[in-house]
């Protein structure tokens, strides 16, 4: 298998540290707000990634972190506490805002079908990994003191700048608008690994340790997460492309300030989503939601299947045209599955196996899901395939692509299936009648009942989500 590897700016044949065996980390969610849909292309690449290598014979042993404490407004330390930020905006606790959004967040990826990482892990439960690590630290003069906060001094890393491609010239204060200047500290590149009450004395969340009260800071998290679990040595690293500086530049140089070797071999980054207007984000224009885009009648695996037609590594501009083309093209390929017919016969071995291979070429190479569907498509449409072998290579590919090809029928009970199609019935009239509000007032009380309608050139058809 061959991956892009950010370190070396170069696609590399993936190797291991152990034969078959995969240890990957993945920086997991901020939980003070909602997902948006940017965000989710990246658990989506991620999880196409974790399950290439599953059906290519690698175990995979993956961890994520639930971040609920110390990220910063800003990645450079400054800024409010995104969690503190959360609880003020809907009066809650800390805690609150992070058990709610957490389960939210559970919610988008199991309708994404993105699964579930092996460990999960709030920042919040393992501040005796990170005190660990920074006495270290400190001990080995990595670290110092200052305005009773602890910071990591870059100076002391080795080639700081070598995931980035970045050097300090390029980044003075000002380059940026999220580096902005820390009296503490000795350089502004240098970072927070414990916070104390001279920086925020309202913080919610904080416990005692040898360097004051106070709570961790964001980019020493990960680290203690990933080694604490996955042990000194990790085969892949992923995330944005927005985390690569300076979250995983942080990363790297505590890590291996702390374990005296290299630790990660591959660092793997999806690029981001964008709307007209640039990168998405939770403060630009209409805040996009899976459950934004449920509730205007679209299925999220067409959110899935849009981005599977971009290779992870290319930008990707979202607009309501370009997912509705999605959506139709992932519609008609359910409904050609569909009518595909179901009874046992031969396999055309010969021909099974080939498209097996060409399938598995595609993941190796880079993790190319558009070539992978174009496959996909080959197979449909293959005049020398029968059916079971078609349904059979569906099947396989779709234990990669996770979008649901092949569903057992839910059982729809007689008197919800006549109240959907008098439902419909009325909502069809409505917007013969230019009574829109009455259209989608319909389709809301549809999907309370969890009735997912779709408008085709063959009329209305529902799917029970």
């Amino acid at each position: 298998m061959k991956l892009y590897n950010t370190l070396s700016k170069k696609i590399e044949e993936f190797v291991p540290h152990e034969k078959n065996e995969v240890k990957m980390y993945t920086c997991g969610p901020t939980v003070y707000h909602y997902a948006h849909i940017g965000n989710l292309r990246t658990y989506i690449f991620e999880d196409i990634l974790e399950k290439s290598l599953n059906y290519l014979g690698y175990n995979v042993k993956r961890v994520m972190n639930i971040t609920d404490v110390g990220h910063l407004q800003s990645d450079s330390d400054t800024g409010e506490d995104k969690m503190l930020l959360g609880a003020k905006r809907e009066n809650k606790t800390v805690y609150e805002i992070a058990d709610f959004y957490t389960n939210e967040f559970f919610s988008d990826i199991k309708k994404l079908n993105i699964k579930k990482p092996e460990i999960i892990s709030k920042a919040s439960e393992n501040i005796e990994e990170y005190i660990k690590i920074i006495q270290k630290l400190l001990d080995n003069n990595f670290a110092y003191k200052s305005g009773n906060n602890i910071y990591f001094d870059i100076s002391k890393a080795k080639d700081y700048y070598k995931l980035s491609g970045k050097n300090e010239e390029d980044l003075i204060i000002g380059a940026r608008e999220d580096v902005t200047h820390d009296e503490f500290k000795r350089n502004p590149f240098d970072f927070a690994l414990w916070f104390t009450k001279s920086k925020f004395e309202n913080q919610e969340m904080k416990w005692n340790s040898p360097f004051g009260v106070g709570y961790p800071g964001w980019h020493i998290e990960c680290s203690g997460i990933a080694i604490k679990y996955l042990g000194e040595y990790l085969d892949i690293h992923c995330g944005g492309i927005d985390n690569i500086f300076p979250h995983h530049s942080n990363e790297i140089a505590q890590s291996e300030a702390y374990l005296g070797h290299k630790w990660c071999n591959f660092w793997i980054h999806g690029e981001h989503l964008n709307d007209k207007s640039g990168k998405m984000s939770k403060s630009n224009g209409e805040f996009l939601t899976i459950s934004l885009l449920e509730k205007k009648g679209y299925n999220p695996l067409s959110y899935r299947f849009m981005c599977l037609q971009s290779h992870y590594r290319n930008q990707l501009v979202f607009s309501y045209d370009s997912l509705n083309l999605a959506s139709i093209s992932y519609d008609k390929l359910k409904n050609k599955i569909k009518s595909l017919k179901t009874n046992e016969d031969l396999l055309n071995k010969e021909l099974v196996e080939k498209y097996i291979q060409n399938f598995k070429e595609t993941l190796m190479d880079d993790l190319n899901t558009s070539n992978a569907l174009t496959v996909l498509f080959e197979v449909i449409k293959n005049p020398n395939l029968n059916d079971y072998s078609k349904l059979y290579l569906v099947n396989n590919f779709d234990k990669v692509l996770s979008l649901d090809l092949i569903n057992e029928e839910k059982s729809i009970d007689k008197d919800l299936l006549n109240k959907i199609n008098m439902l419909i019935e009325k909502r069809n009239v409505a917007k013969k009648e230019k009574n829109y509000e009455l259209a989608d007032k319909i389709r809301e009380e549809l999907l309370k009942m969890n009735v997912s309608i779709k408008d085709t050139r063959e009329g209305t058809i529902f799917e029970i989500i």
